[in-house]
């Protein structure tokens, strides 16, 4: 085919012009190799003030003494054999009767290299291994408000190896539970139980910071807590990552304990009926019974209604059994 009119060549220039020579594959340099990834176990307190992990990591590095070649002398390598130098052979395999499968498989010779190296021309250090192992100790900087799953990246630090780019090592943050405090964002959310007397008449309690302050935390002046009720202090949240100097609430949902059956004599309960607000009297009632109610679980609820339910229909069925007669109705 000539190539005088060039109506190939002007389409894709016209095309990369448009989308910035997408349509054409170009060499992306090294291979990057894959990246190390390892979950970093940090407690609430480590995330609200701050911490640097020191953590050993053993990798490997490329050989300092054959620079990477795996041989004394690099033009000691010869091609491989096996593959013919390609690094990669074609395997075949049968998949079912009369169906044959072919795939690239790396070649176990030269562990995908293309050379092999003599056993007496191997270098000693790296054992012809062409990367030796190396411990390093990385400093891990965990910043003040960070979250569960976040990343810190150490570019470049993975596995070494020739003609390849190194991957990246990966800590993944993961936030242990704690016993206090629960997290939603910049948020904490914690529960605290008073007394029935403290939820109508105020209440204040001491709490310990994740940064160890110590607060008291109360109520304003007549203000009521009822069952289940949540209250918020400002600014103290979790700190905000990259600005911990802005801080989300610390959330409080109170439980309210009653005080036990009979705990409270006729002449409180007068004190207090006189002190409370007066409850709506009840509509006088002529023709109505009086009940008492007691303790129960809600879990019980439909039990024995159900078994008396089934007791009826087996004895319906019994009756049937004995050829008890029948009342039928005949549709006129």
């Amino acid at each position: 085919v000539e190539s005088g009119g060039g109506g190939a060549g002007d389409a894709h220039d016209i095309f990369s012009a448009f989308f910035g020579g997408g349509g054409r594959r170009r060499n992306a340099g090294p291979k990057k190799g894959e990246d190390l990834v390892h979950p970093i176990q940090l407690t609430l307190e480590n995330l609200y003030n701050g911490k640097t992990v020191k953590l050993a990591l053993t990798r490997n590095v490329i050989c300092t003494t054959c620079s990477g070649s795996g041989s004394k002398n690099p033009n000691a390598n010869t091609t491989c054999e096996s593959c013919d130098g390609h690094g990669v052979k074609i395997v075949t395999r049968q998949i079912a009767p009369g169906m044959i499968q072919q795939m690239q498989a790396q070649c176990p010779q030269c562990n995908g290299s293309g050379t092999t190296i003599k056993a007496k021309d191997k270098c000693a250090p790296c054992s012809g291994k062409k990367v030796i192992s190396e411990k390093k100790v990385l400093e891990v900087p965990v910043d003040k408000g960070m979250r569960h799953n976040q990343k810190i990246t150490f570019p470049g630090e993975a596995d070494e190896a020739p003609g390849i780019t190194p991957g990246d090592v990966v800590f993944v943050v993961q936030q242990k539970e704690h016993n206090r405090f629960i997290r939603k964002g910049d948020d904490l959310l914690m529960q605290q139980k008073i007394q029935l007397v403290e939820a109508l008449c105020g209440t204040q309690f001491v709490v310990e910071h994740l940064d160890g302050r110590k607060l008291v935390i109360k109520t304003e002046p007549g203000a009521l807590i009822r069952p289940g009720d949540v209250k918020t202090v400002e600014d103290e949240g979790m700190p905000m990552h990259k600005n911990p100097f802005v801080k989300g609430k610390l959330f409080i949902k109170f439980d309210v304990e009653f005080p036990a059956n009979s705990s409270i004599t006729p002449e409180n309960a007068a004190m207090l009926a006189k002190a409370l607000p007066e409850a709506t009297p009840m509509e006088e009632q002529t023709d109505a019974e009086e009940v008492v109610m007691h303790d129960a679980d809600i879990q019980n609820m439909g039990k024995n209604s159900a078994g008396r339910g089934a007791g009826a229909y087996d004895e319906d069925d019994d009756d049937d059994m004995r050829g008890g007669q029948r009342v039928q109705c005949a549709q006129q």
